[in-house]
């Protein structure tokens, strides 16, 4: 068998019309951090970083999560009510797990997605 292996997986979420109180509580973004990295059978680098910064449309939450194989990313727009996700890493894992995460710890009523198979 000739299967073509990849570098990397990197997932690309853009949620819309999140439940604001979710998206604007550090709390449920440290939970909804450490689930997802156990639900995805990451290994965590130490603690996330979550920031609350910014003004007018670019305010809000940023995450950042350091995983043994990469990292988890994502902006929380306070004024839209969005999310930007990004999951990438070189181990495999199932982006339907990420995806119903965002919807069950933020209500997105819209998710987008794009997954890239990388290599260089």
């Amino acid at each position: 068998m000739n299967e073509k292996t990849y570098w990397g997986y990197h997932l690309i979420i853009n949620a819309a019309e999140c439940d604001h109180s979710a998206i604007t509580d550090y709390y449920t973004i440290f939970n909804f951090t450490k689930t997802l990295v156990k639900d995805i059978d990451m290994v965590a680098y130490g603690e996330p970083q979550i920031v609350n910064f910014g003004s007018g449309n670019k305010a809000g939450y940023t995450l950042v999560q350091l995983i043994e194989t990469s990292n988890i990313c994502a902006h929380f727009v306070n004024e839209t009510d969005d999310i930007y996700l990004d999951v990438f890493s070189c181990k495999p894992f199932e982006p339907k797990v990420v995806v119903a995460l965002v919807k069950a710890f933020f209500d997105a009523k819209k998710v987008d997605t794009h997954f890239l198979e990388r290599q260089a």
